[in-house]
């Protein structure tokens, strides 16, 4: 199954530990690459984090951003008992020296510190990080695999485009051969020396040797049904589609340097261009 490297997805869940966001952007890359942003206490995380986006993504450069929007729990909040108690006989004795001094509980409970977030167990934080992030692995593989059908539409289309080049290319060829021919018997005529015997046909072969396409022709075919097989698997293929695409442009390079005739040349050209294009393309494929 073909899927997309470029895709946006987003979760969120609600839970014991607080309601996470989890949003996921790739863009593609030749490798895993991941980038990842988690509130402080859930970065003891990241490396089973890693693992778990390792063991669904292959390729693509991802921006994994956890975010901690709230707390569902009522007793969310604790005090700091004694912090608060250091801070209530320290105002005593600035009250003693200060008699004008006063200090309101609110204030002390405004002291960076007093007032504490309770800490989930780490099973729990564990468990809601992993949650949130599963569910937003499975919207960005569903939107990986959405644009990916879309990528393989227009693959196939190209396919079908160099097939049709490469069919009319075969087509032109005893034409395009005839056509040496005559050029040739009318330069050797033009020779005022006598002609050697089989002299005509020894350069009709080289001609034709240097000439010749027809490897070439076939490589393309084979190719043609390569990447069409290669479209068919289900796993990553981005990597072998790249590969199969330098082969076609190679081929495609040698049939223009080969060419002799006018649609030939024009045939490689667009050969060129159709592969350019399916190149693009695959490189956004996971």
């Amino acid at each position: 199954m073909i899927r997309s490297m470029t895709a946006y997805a987003s979760a969120e869940a609600t839970g014991p530990a607080g309601t996470l966001s989890c949003e996921l952007r790739t863009v593609n890359h030749r490798y895993l690459e991941l980038s990842p942003r988690l509130p402080d206490d859930l970065r003891a995380f990241e490396s089973q984090l890693r693992e778990r986006v390792a063991a669904r993504l292959s390729r693509g450069k991802l921006d994994l951003t956890v975010r901690r929007t709230g707390d569902a729990r009522s007793d969310s909040l604790q005090v700091n008992r004694a912090l608060l108690a250091r801070l209530a006989e320290l105002n005593l004795d600035m009250a003693a020296q200060f008699p004008g001094l006063q200090v309101q509980l609110t204030e002390l409970l405004r002291f960076p510190g007093v007032m504490q977030q309770a800490q989930s167990e780490p099973e729990e934080q564990r468990a809601a990080l992993f949650d949130v992030l599963d569910r937003a692995l499975d919207a960005l593989s569903a939107t990986r695999e959405r644009e990916g059908a879309t990528l393989a539409v227009i693959l196939h289309e190209r396919l079908d485009a160099i097939e049709r080049v490469v069919a009319d290319v075969r087509g032109w060829m005893p034409e395009i051969r005839a056509v040496l021919r005559a050029r040739l018997e009318a330069r050797l005529a033009d020779l005022k020396q006598p002609v050697e015997p089989g002299r005509l046909e020894q350069e009709l072969v080289l001609q034709i040797t240097r000439t010749d396409v027809d490897e070439e022709l076939d490589r393309l075919s084979t190719h043609i049904a390569e990447t069409r097989r290669v479209l068919g698997l289900q796993e990553p293929v981005g990597r072998r589609l790249d590969f199969l695409m330098q082969e076609f442009n190679r081929e495609a390079n040698t049939l223009g340097s080969k060419s002799v005739d006018a649609r030939s040349t024009n045939a490689a050209v667009e050969l060129k261009v159709l592969i350019e294009q399916m190149r693009e393309q695959v490189q956004n494929i996971e």
